[in-house]
């Protein structure tokens, strides 16, 4: 009776330690996919050149720049079911953007966030969501007078 317990011991550690390195292999595979979508998104905006060809007023403008940045979405297969946006902007719910002036204030930075799209509740809960986004700026784009 004693071998058959130590029996049930070992698959019950090895079914955790693979629920485990499961849940790191997902997390690193959903991470890589937020860090290119703030890639793509960064450079779609400095091609662009940030107010002039991506944003208008009301968020996003429908244009190239924001086909550009769809079109990298659906390639890499980014989407997050909600994203959060902590007080920045939110653009088609698939990133989050703030402009800013840079220290000389003849250019602005956008400042973009993604997020890592990994829904396990009780860790969400415990660790909250900032932890699971991905932050990046853009290089100084002039600023423009017209958008």
């Amino acid at each position: 009776m004693k071998d058959a317990f130590g029996g049930i011991l070992n698959i019950v550690f090895v079914a955790i330690f693979l629920v485990i390195v499961s849940g790191i292999l997902g997390m690193i595979v959903n991470y890589n996919k937020a860090f290119q979508m703030k890639n793509i998104v960064i450079t779609a905006i400095e091609q662009y050149e940030g107010s002039r060809g991506c944003f208008s007023d009301s968020g996003i403008s429908d244009s190239a720049c924001r086909q550009k940045i769809i079109e990298g979405a659906e390639s890499i297969g980014y989407s997050p079911v909600d994203i959060d946006c902590h007080g920045y902007k939110s653009s088609d719910n698939l990133f989050c953007y703030e402009k800013r002036d840079s220290d000389s204030h003849n250019h602005d930075i956008f400042t973009i966030v993604t997020q890592v799209d990994i829904d396990i509740p009780i860790i969400n809960k415990i660790m909250g969501l900032e932890i699971f986004q991905v932050h990046g700026d853009t290089k100084a784009l002039i600023k423009r007078n017209d958008g």
